[in-house]
Order: C-alpha cells, then structure tokens, then sequence
C-alpha cells in the first residue's frame, strides 16, 4: 500500500468554505477531482487542487513512476482545520468601528492507491423492513 501526504498551511479563506469544496472529493480518483476542482466556482478549488497535485507527486516521488501512475491514486482523505484569523478594522461614521476577521485554514490531504472502506462512495442506503419484522421483534421481547 502507497500512501502520501501534502500539506498547505495558512490558506486564507475560512475552514468552513474549504471543507465544502473537500467534501467534492473526497474518495474520488486523482484525476477526476482535478477535473472536479478546475470546474468548481469556488475560490477554495484553486489551493485545494495544488495539494492534491502536490500530494500526487509526493506519492509517485517515493516509489517511482515505473511502479504507479498518478490515475491509480485515490485522494482517501482531507483533513481541513482553522487558521489564525487576523483582525482587522474598518472605520465607519461618527467615530466608529467596525471588526473585519480575516480567516485562515491548514489542509493536509492524504492520496492512497488503495480505497479504504469508509472513503468508498457509495449509494444512500435505504432501510427497508420485511413484513411481519416489527411483530417479531415484539414478541422476543414478551418472552
């Protein structure tokens, strides 16, 4: 199993804008979620697809191009945790002040060329009960 870490510190945006764009991919091939990323509206597409292709090259730098090919890898996890956030003031009428907070958000992202269960997409599932299941169950619990 080859596993590769990135991580980018101190991306301005906040954690929470940057974990929407990570829920896009997370569990996706490599060169799907590049393709993903280029298309998102986002301002937080652009640093997050830079550390999956450094990631990416992390993983083919380690063992080699001769063994893997970067369309094996599957990005298995991102992990997306606050910043500082900077202070800063605005001035406004009559002698006032107004907070702006400039946010900020480490990302470290993990790309495998094996799919953990767990990162695995896979359909909703749907709960379904046999007839008669809910009667059954009552009466295990008489006895």
């Amino acid at each position: 199993m080859m596993e590769a870490v990135a991580k980018a510190r101190y991306l301005r945006g906040s954690a929470r804008k940057m974990r929407q764009v990570a829920a896009l991919v997370k569990g996706m091939n490599v060169g799907t979620a590049e393709q993903v990323l280029k298309h998102v509206p986002k301002g937080a597409a652009a640093p997050l697809a830079k550390v999956i292709k450094s990631a990416t090259a992390n993983a083919l730098a380690g063992e080699g191009t001769a063994h893997h090919r970067a369309d094996d890898l599957v990005v298995t996890d991102v992990r997306v945790d606050g910043g500082p956030i900077a202070r800063r003031f605005r001035a406004t009428g009559m002698g006032r002040a107004y907070r702006i907070r400039k946010r900020y958000c480490h990302v470290k992202v993990t790309v495998s060329d094996v799919v953990p269960e767990e990162t695995r997409r896979r359909k909703p599932a749907v709960s379904r009960t046999r007839k008669g299941s809910a009667a059954s169950a009552d009466a295990k619990a008489d006895e």
